[in-house]
């Protein structure tokens, strides 16, 4: 049988997992694609716009949506795993 105290660190560390995927996730999209990679992105387009020119106004706000109900949804789950979620 686990201790509460053991439950309690890993569901931080697990909580603390997610979140660190998504800031990895939106520092590549934001400043990877909008800013360091975007003259090899611009090569693309989408809507006749350069591909980096998209992140940086477009795509960045996109994926940021899509990251934020991911980290709801995986929460969710992640609570209920550890029987702390809300009914």
């Amino acid at each position: 049988m686990t201790t509460p105290t053991k439950d309690r660190s890993e569901y931080w560390r697990k909580n603390i997992g997610i979140i660190t995927w998504c800031l990895v996730v939106w520092a590549l999209v934001s400043l990877g694609a909008g800013i360091l990679f975007a003259p090899m992105l611009n090569g693309f387009s989408i809507g006749g716009y350069p591909l980096g020119f998209w992140f940086a106004q477009q795509g960045s706000i996109y994926i940021f949506i899509i990251l934020i109900f991911y980290y709801a949804w995986r929460m969710n789950r992640l609570d209920r795993e550890f029987d702390v979620h809300e009914e």
